[in-house]
C-alpha cells in the first residue's frame, strides 16, 4: 500500500530542505528545492544515514539468505561492545546476501547508460581510484556512512530481526526498533549515541506527527503523548533499556499512531506515512547513481538502481515517482556543474520524456502535487536563463541550449496540462504552450540585451567618440540581430517557426520607441540628426528583411510580423529635415543676393576678370552648399538633390533676370519708322531755319539706368561677362554635383542625368540673357549712341555729302573697348550682334530715312561701296568676325541693295505685282497700306514701296497717284 502524498509548505530555510549536493565542489544547489519542508529539523547526514539504513533493511528484506553482519576492518569489529553479538556475526561471516555483495563486474554495457546516451567512465579513467568492492559499498560511500556506522545498523537490523520474526520491514517502524535494539554502548562516544537518538526521535516526530498518513485529531491523545514524550527526550537521554517505562510509553504513542490506516485495517504499521519525508530519503538514495567527483553518473548505475527499487516497498515509491525524482537529479547536477557536462543534460532530457508520458496515464492528485513541484523547479530554473539568453549562453556554451529549452518547455507543457484542459471547453484549440513560452523567451531576453546594449553604447560614446548613442545603439542592434538570426533563432525554431521575426520585432520596437523619443522636437538637421536617422533607417531595413526572410513561409507571408513593426519614417523625417535644410540655405543665399544686386556697380575695374563681385562671392557661396549638402550622411543624396538644385537654379536665375532688366530690349532701342513721304522733283530738301524731320527716336523707352551715352558700355559689357561668368561656372557645378552623386553610396546608375536639368534650365537662361544684353548693347550702341553719325547724318542732304566714314570711326572706337573689356569666350558674340544692329542701321537709312533723304540711280554704287567699307570694319583683314558670320548678317542688306539699282519702272510694275498677289483685289480696286515686313525682302511690297518713296528721280513722282488707289492719297508729300 502506497503511503498517501501529503504536500507541506515549500522547503525555506532547513538543511534537509535546501537540498544536499552530490558533489564536495558545489557548495549550493542551483535548482530551488522542489520538496516541501519537513517542518523537522533534520540535517542531510540524518536523512543519508536514514537512507542507508531503509536501503539495507530492504535488502535484507528482499534477499534470498538472511541478513549478515561482515566486518569491514579490525576497526569495526573492536567497535562490538558484546561478545555474544560479535561470536554471532563472526559465525555467519562466510554467507553474504546476494544482493549486497554482489561484486561489481566491468559495467561498460550499463543498459541504463545505454538508454540515456551516456558514456562509460572507466574506459576514461586513466588511473581509476579503487572502487568499493560491491554495489552496497559504493552505496554506503555515497551517503557518507563510515564502516563502523555501517556495523552497527546492521547489527540492530539483526537484532531486530532476531526480535521481530516473520515481520516485513516495510511494516517495521525502524526508528522505534533501533531505539529499542542500539545502547549506549553500541557508539565509541556518548555525544554520537545522542545524536542518534535525537535522530530517530525527529524521524518519529516527523512521519508520525508532522507527516501522518491519516490526518491527525486535535484530541488525539496518542499523538499529545508522543510528541511529550520527544520532547522530554531532546532535554535529557532517553532511557531505553527493556523494562524503561519511558520506552514503553514511547512504544505505545508510536504504535498507536502507526497502526492507523485510511481503509480501517490496523494489520500494518507505517513509520513514515509523510510522503514528504520519503521522498527526501529516497533523494538521498538516488544521489548515490552519481560520482561524488565530478557529479557525472556512475558506472555501476544498473546495479545501483537495482538496491534502490528494493527500497520502493518502504518508501512508498513507485517507478512513476522515481523517474520525476531521477530526472530532477540529473539536471540538478548538470546545473550544479556550471551546465559544461552535455551528457547529462541530454540525459535529463531523455528522462523527462518517460515523466511526459507519466503524466499523460495517470491523475492521481498526489502525483500531480510533487509533479507540479519538482517541474516547477526545473522550469524556474530554465526560464532564469531563457529569459535572458543571451547573457546565458554564447559560443562557448550553445550546445546546451537546446537541452536547457527542451526541457523547460516539456515542463511547462505538462505544468499547462490542466490549465489547457480547462480552456478546452471555451476554446476549438489546445493553447500552443511550447510557442507562446519560446516567444515570451526571446521578447524578455531581446529586451534585457537592448537595455545592456543601450548602456554599452552610452559608455562608448566620450569626448573623444563623439558619434550619438542611437547611432552606437543601431549598430549594435544590427550585430545583435545578427547573431540572433544565426545563433538562436535556429535552436527556438523547433519550438516556433518564425522565431527570428519575433526577435526583429521585439528589437525594432525596443529601438523604435527611443528613436521616436529622439525624432519628437526635431526642427533641423544636424550631423548628429543625419547620423541617426540613417542608422535607424539602415537598421530598420535590415530587421524588416530578415521579418520577411524569417517568414516567408508562413500563411500569411510574413503580413502579421510586419504589421508589429510599424515604420520609423526615418528616411522620411531625413527628407523632411533636408528639405528645411535646403530651403533655410536657399533663402538665405537668396537674401544675400538681392542685398548684393542693390548694391553692385558693375565696374570693369572692381576685378581683374571684369566680372561683378557679386557673381564671384554668389558661386563660391554655392559651391559652399554643395559641399555641405554632400557631407550631410544621409542615404538620399540622389532624391533630395533636385531640391537643392532647383533652389539654387531660381536664385541663379533671379541673379541672372535682375542682371538685365536694367538694360531694356532691341525692340525699345529702334526707332518708330516715319510715314513714307515723297518729295517733288525740284525741290529743295531743307528750308533755312526749318529744323529737319529725321527718325524718330525711342530714347524715352529705354531703361533710365544707361541711358543714351557710350558712357553706359563698359557696365554693359561686364554684365554680359557677369553672366558668361555665371554660365561657365554652372558647367562646372553641374560636373561636380554629377561626380558626388555618383560617390554617394545610395546613387543609382544614370540617375544624375536628370537630376542637373534645374542647372540647364540656368545655363539656358544666362545663354538667352547673354543673346538680349548683347542685342540690347548692339542696338542701344547704333540707334542711340551712334544716332548723331547714323540717323541724324549718313546720307542726309546727299549722298555723296555725307558718307559712311563717321559712323565707321565711332564703330571702331566702340569696339576697341569691346576688345579690351569682354571676355574671349562672348566677345564674337557682341560683335556679332553689334554688327547686325549696323547692318539694320544701315538699311532703316535707306528704307525708312525720312523726308531728308533721296536716292538716284546714280547713288547705289555709292551707297554699295559704303556698305562694303562697313563689312571690312568687321573683317579687319581676316582679324575681325569670320567672312561666314559677315556673310549671313549680310544677306539682308544684300538682297535690298539691287533695288536701288533698279529702274524706277520696272520697281513700278514690281510693286504692282507683289501687292497683287499678297491682296486680292477688293471693291473699288483699292488696296490696304502692305505692312511693314519682320525684314525688308525685295518680293515685300512694302520694301518695294519704300524704294520707290525714297527714289529721286521724274518717274517716281509722275506715277505717286498710278501705284494703287488708295495707296497714293496716303503718301504724303514735302
Amino acid at each position: 500500500m502506497a503511503p498517501r502524498l501529503l504536500l507541506g509548505p515549500r522547503a525555506t530555510g532547513t538543511a534537509a530542505a535546501d537540498g544536499v549536493t552530490a558533489t564536495s565542489t558545489a557548495a549550493a544547489m542551483p535548482l530551488a528545492a522542489p520538496f516541501p519542508d519537513l517542518g523537522v529539523p533534520l540535517s542531510a547526514d540524518d536523512l543519508r544515514t536514514t537512507a542507508y539504513e531503509v536501503l539495507v533493511a530492504a535488502s535484507r528484506a528482499t534477499g534470498a539468505k538472511p541478513l549478515t553482519y561482515i566486518p569491514q576492518s579490525t576497526s569495526a569489529s573492536t567497535a562490538s561492545t558484546s561478545s555474544a553479538t560479535s561470536s554471532a556475526a563472526t559465525s555467519t561471516s562466510t554467507t553474504s546476501s546476494s544482493s549486497l555483495q554482489r561484486s561489481l563486474t566491468s559495467t561498460a554495457a550499463s543498459k541504463a547508460k545505454k538508454a540515456l546516451g551516456l558514456r562509460s567512465l572507466a574506459s576514461s579513467r586513466a588511473a581509476p581510484p579503487r572502487r568499493p568492492a560491491s554495489a552496497a559499498d559504493l552505496v554506503r560511500v555515497k551517503l557518507r556512512v563510515t564502516e563502523q556506522a555501517d556495523a552497527r545498523i546492521r547489527r540492530g537490523l539483526l537484532r531486530i530481526a532476531a526480535s521481530q520474526l516473520g515481520r516485513r520491514a516495510e511494516s517495521m517502524i525502524l526508528p522505534l526498533e533501533f531505539l529499542r535494539q542500539c545502547k549506549a554502548s553500541d557508539f565509541p562516544d556518548p555525544q554520537e549515541y545522542v545524536a542518534w537518538q535525537f535522530r530517530n526521535l525527529k524521524l518519529l516526530e516527523t512521519g508520525l506527527l508532522v507527516h501522518p498518513l491519516v490526518p491527525l485529531s486535535k484530541s488525539d491523545i496518542s499523538a499529545h503523548r508522543l510528541l511529550q514524550i520527544i520532547h522530554i527526550a531532546y532535554e535529557r537521554p532517553l532511557e531505553t533499556g527493556k523494562d524503561s517505562e519511558s520506552m514503553q510509553e514511547l512504544s505505545s504513542a508510536v504504535k498507536s499512531l502507526a497502526s492507523r490506516s485510511l481503509d480501517g485495517r490496523s494489520d500494518e504499521c507505517h513509520w513514515a506515512d509523510g510522503f514528504p519525508l520519503n521522498f527526501h530519503i529516497y533523494r538521498m538514495l538516488v544521489e548515490a547513481c552519481f560520482e561524488s567527483e565530478d557529479g557525472a553518473v556512475v558506472d555501476e548505475i544498473d546495479e545501483v538502481m537495482g538496491l534502490l527499487k528494493k527500497t520502493w516497498v518502504i518508501l512508498g515509491i513507485n517507478q512513476m515517482l522515481h523517474n520525476l525524482c531521477f530526472t530532477w537529479a540529473l539536471f540538478n547536477h548538470f546545473a550544479m556543474l556550471d551546465q559544461v557536462d552535455i551528457e547529462l543534460l541530454s540525459a535529463a532530457e531523455k528522462q523527462l520524456t518517460e515523466v511526459v508520458n507519466d503524466a499523460k496515464t495517470t491523475e492521481d492528485p498526489d502525483y500531480c502535487d510533487i509533479l507540479s513541484s519538482t517541474l516547477s523547479s526545473i522550469m524556474g530554473w530554465t526560464e532564469q536563463r531563457l529569459l535572458a539568453y543571451h547573457e546565458t549562453f554564447s559560443t562557448s556554451n550553445i550546445d546546451s541550449m537546446h537541452g536547457i529549452a527542451s526541457i523547460g518547455v516539456s515542463a511547462a507543457k505538462i505544468l499547462a496540462k490542466d490549465t489547457s484542459k480547462e480552456y478546452r471547453r471555451r476554446r476549438k484549440g489546445e493553447t500552443d504552450v511550447a510557442r507562446g513560452r519560446i516567444e515570451a523567451y526571446i521578447r524578455s531576453s531581446i529586451r534585457t540585451a537592448f537595455a545592456q546594449r543601450m548602456e554599452e553604447a552610452d559608455s562608448k560614446r566620450s569626448s573623444r567618440n563623439p558619434v550619438p548613442v542611437l547611432s552606437i545603439l543601431a549598430k549594435d542592434i544590427g550585430d545583435l540581430a545578427t547573431k540572433e538570426k544565426n545563433m538562436y533563432s535556429p535552436i527556438l525554431k523547433k519550438w516556433h517557426p518564425f522565431a527570428s521575426g519575433v526577435a526583429v520585432t521585439t528589437l525594432h520596437s525596443c529601438f523604435g520607441n527611443e528613436l521616436k523619443q529622439f525624432m519628437d522636437g526635431l526642427t533641423k538637421l544636424t550631423p548628429d540628426t543625419a547620423q541617426v536617422l540613417n542608422a535607424a533607417d539602415k537598421l530598420e531595413k535590415y530587421l524588416v528583411k530578415i521579418a520577411v526572410e524569417d517568414s516567408v513561409d508562413s500563411d500569411d507571408g510574413g503580413k502579421s510580423l510586419i504589421r508589429q513593426m510599424p515604420p520609423y519614417e526615418a528616411e522620411n523625417a531625413i527628407t523632411n529635415l533636408v528639405k528645411a535644410w535646403v530651403k533655410d540655405r536657399v533663402d538665405r543665399l537668396k537674401g544675400w543676393v538681392h542685398r548684393s544686386l542693390q548694391q553692385e556697380t558693375w565696374n570693369p575695374k572692381a576685378n581683374r576678370q571684369s566680372f561683378a563681385p557679386s557673381s564671384v562671392e554668389m558661386l563660391r557661396i554655392i559651391d559652399e552648399i554643395l559641399d555641405a549638402f554632400f557631407q550631410l550622411p544621409i542615404p538620399m543624396h540622389s532624391t533630395t538633390f533636385p531640391d537643392l538644385a532647383a533652389g539654387i537654379g531660381r536664385i541663379i536665375q533671379y541673379y541672372v533676370s535682375k542682371a538685365k532688366s536694367c538694360c531694356g530690349t532691341r525692340s525699345t532701342t529702334i526707332p518708330q519708322l516715319p510715314h513714307l513721304t515723297r518729295c517733288d522733283v525740284g525741290s529743295k530738301l531743307f528750308k533755312k531755319k526749318e529744323k529737319p524731320h529725321v527718325l524718330m527716336k525711342r530714347g524715352s523707352q529705354v531703361g533710365s539706368s544707361t541711358g543714351n551715352s557710350a558712357s553706359d558700355l563698359p557696365e554693359l559689357c561686364v554684365r554680359i561677362n557677369t553672366l558668361h561668368y555665371i554660365q561657365t561656372e554652372l558647367e562646372n557645378l553641374k560636373k561636380k554635383a554629377k561626380t558626388c552623386l555618383r560617390n554617394c553610396e545610395s546613387a543609382q546608375d544614370g540617375i544624375t542625368d536628370g537630376l542637373s536639368i534645374n542647372f540647364e534650365l540656368s545655363q539656358a537662361s544666362c545663354q538667352d540673357s547673354i543673346r538680349q544684353l548683347c542685342d540690347t548693347t548692339a542696338y542701344k550702341l547704333v540707334f542711340n549712341c551712334l544716332s548723331h553719325v547714323l540717323l541724324d547724318t549718313l546720307y542726309v542732304g546727299g549722298t555723296s555729302s555725307n558718307r559712311v566714314e563717321p559712323l565707321l570711326r565711332e564703330l571702331d572706337s566702340i569696339l576697341r573697348v569691346i576688345s579690351g573689356i569682354v571676355h574671349n569666350g562672348v566677345r564674337s558674340r557682341l560683335i556679332t550682334s553689334l554688327m547686325k544692329g549696323s547692318f539694320d542701321g544701315f538699311l532703316l537709312v535707306l528704307l525708312a530715312g525720312g523726308p531728308t533723304r533721296a536716292f538716284t540711280l546714280q547713288d547705289s554704287q555709292i551707297i554699295e561701296n559704303d556698305f562694303r567699307d562697313l563689312r571690312g570694319l568687321y573683317f579687319a583683314n581676316g582679324d575681325g568676325l569670320p567672312e561666314e558670320v559677315i556673310d549671313k548678317a549680310s544677306l539682308e542688306v544684300k538682297s535690298i541693295l539691287p533695288l536701288l539699282q533698279t529702274d524706277t519702272g520696272i520697281l513700278i510694275q514690281r510693286f504692282k505685282q507683289t501687292i497683287s498677289r499678297c491682296y486680292e483685289s477688293p471693291a473699288k480696286s483699292r488696296f490696304p497700306m502692305p505692312a511693314v515686313p519682320a525684314q525688308w525682302s525685295p518680293d515685300d511690297p512694302n520694301t518695294i514701296l519704300r524704294v520707290l518713296c525714297y527714289r529721286n528721280d521724274e518717274v517716281s513722282w509722275m506715277h505717286k497717284g498710278d501705284l494703287t488707289p488708295g495707296i497714293g492719297p496716303q503718301i504724303r508729300c514735302f
